[in-house]
């Protein structure tokens, strides 16, 4: 037993030689999401954020996403044929973004807002780290929209037959995605921040979610196919994974022992 793909045309509406798509409408959706949070949060942060710095980091945050998100897939899945074509880096007409290459773009952004706006790193990214999973859960929808980047082959009840992928059942991975990496991150990330907390901790926290959910995921995941799998057994996506991991328990062990050595002082 498997479940038909939904017949979703992935073109919402066309005006001429204009094309709205579904993936591109979840990215518009996705930085409205971290609008409101941010605006949100601005209000409740007792003037420390005002709408001018809201509206600045999130332009530079969106040019992060986008730059670092299409290096980032270059240099991480197509760097062999990059060399080949360098023209490619700029075809985004044909798709290829890669989050771990995002993630290192908003950081490179938010280290230029705080060193801009004369504010502390540690506190821009403990702003940020929440605004990140709904765009996270948008985008895998958006994933699972276009039937892209779908799961490795099943029997369970709830395997998906995506167009393109042969006549065998596959995870719907997109979906395990967006509901660990987006709802469930999103979920933990607003329980956490509103207890006192210490800076960089929130960072952190959104440093080992993302990294044990994708880690987590990639099981289900259908490696790339020019790429396969490390030593037969991990993919791109979990050595890129690992580091955040890594990243983030190391942002929550110095955060706290900081906190705990200025009590003690």
């Amino acid at each position: 037993m498997a479940l038909a793909f939904p017949e979703i045309d992935p073109i919402i509406f066309s005006i001429g030689p204009l094309s709205v798509r579904w993936y591109g409408m979840m990215y518009l959706i996705g930085f409205a999401c971290a609008m409101w949070l941010a605006n949100r949060q601005a209000v409740k942060s007792d003037g420390q954020w005002t709408k001018d710095h809201v509206s600045d980091l999130l332009f530079y945050g969106m040019l992060g996403v986008i730059l670092g998100g299409r290096f980032g897939y270059v240099l991480f899945y197509q760097f062999s044929y990059f060399l080949e074509n360098p023209f490619y880096l700029f075809r985004i007409d044909q798709g290829g973004m890669s989050f771990h290459g995002g993630v290192i773009g908003v950081v490179l952004a938010v280290v230029w807002f705080a060193k801009t706006r004369q504010k502390r790193l540690l506190e821009v990214g403990d702003f940020v780290a929440p605004l990140v999973p709904l765009g996270l859960l948008a985008g895998r929808i958006g994933n699972f929209i276009n039937g892209e980047l779908w799961g490795r082959t099943t029997d369970v009840s709830w395997g998906v037959v995506f167009p393109g992928a042969g006549a065998l059942a596959r995870h719907p991975s997109q979906l395990y995605e967006a509901f660990l990496e987006g709802l469930v991150l999103f979920l933990i990330l607003q329980w956490f921040i509103k207890k006192p907390r210490p800076a960089g901790s929130v960072a952190g926290v959104f440093l080992l979610g993302y990294g044990s959910f994708r880690f987590f995921v990639e099981y289900f995941r259908e490696p790339d196919a020019h790429l396969g799998l490390f030593a037969g057994m991990i993919s791109m996506g979990q050595i890129l994974s690992t580091p955040m991991i890594f990243a983030g328990i190391g942002f929550l062990v110095w955060a706290y022992r900081t906190q705990h050595k200025t009590v003690l002082n």
